[in-house]
């Protein structure tokens, strides 16, 4: 299982995603789930995914490829004019890789199925946030819809749409997607650390903070106690049913 979030703030587009692909009484793997491609100070794309794994990887892998493969003409993520043509991009570069993988009679929603969430800005345009679905359609963020999950996101959806606004700070920002994960992580042990965080900033066309919050990492803890000790406080303090 997965649990990834973009989130589409006044500053930019913030992004957080956990590394657990795997969960068993011996057996948890770590695979990043969050893959970014910059041109700095001209365009920063970001992907992230959830859904099988061999998937996933075929699409990153084809995608990087692509970029790399100077007789290849394929359109790049490197070259597109528009987030509008990078997410239509993805979205074939995923319809290729399932119909590929898939036995005859296979469809997206089987065995093999995936879905991303792509954000990013590309100069002379506003950062955008798309999720991607195993078909390779797509819908794009809007001032309703200012985020997306993919994965496990019924544990940590609350939370956001209870707290989120668009002119909150980074700061603040990333204490809501903290509580967010932890919300999961505590619901679903299929979900789990280490954490990927990644800021883009609106208008620097290169990524800002980027940074791996693993199990020791205190301001991670602060944030995880404070929120179990606020809910209990809170549990504490409401009237007792009048029975």
């Amino acid at each position: 299982m997965t649990y990834c979030v973009g989130l589409k703030i006044d500053r930019g587009l913030v992004f957080m995603s956990d590394t657990r692909t795997n969960a068993g009484m011996d057996s948890i793997s770590t695979f990043r789930k969050m893959h970014v491609w910059e041109e700095p100070g001209e365009r920063v794309i970001v992907l992230m995914s959830a859904g099988n794994l061999a998937t996933t990887q075929a699409v990153v892998s084809l995608l990087d490829e692509r970029t790399k493969a100077i007789a290849d003409r394929h359109a790049t993520l490197l070259e597109t004019p528009s987030m509008y043509q990078t997410v239509r991009l993805v979205g074939d570069t995923v319809k290729e890789v399932i119909a590929s993988s898939s036995p005859a009679g296979e469809k997206a929603d089987s065995y093999f199925n995936a879905s991303f969430i792509l954000g990013g800005q590309i100069k002379g345009s506003e950062p955008r946030l798309f999720m991607i679905y195993p078909e390779g359609n797509f819908i794009e963020s809007t001032d309703d819809t200012p985020f997306f999950q993919i994965g496990e996101t019924k544990y940590g959806k609350p939370i956001i749409i209870r707290a989120y606004e668009k002119t909150m700070s980074l700061a603040e920002t990333v204490k809501l997607l903290l509580v967010s994960f932890d919300s999961t992580l505590k619901s679903n042990l299929s979900v789990g650390l280490p954490l990927d965080l990644l800021f883009l900033e609106k208008d620097a066309f290169k990524v800002g903070l980027k940074k791996r919050i693993a199990q020791d990492d205190q301001y991670y803890r602060t944030i995880s106690d404070g929120w179990s000790n606020a809910l209990k406080t809170a549990f504490a303090s409401l009237p007792d049913f009048p029975g």
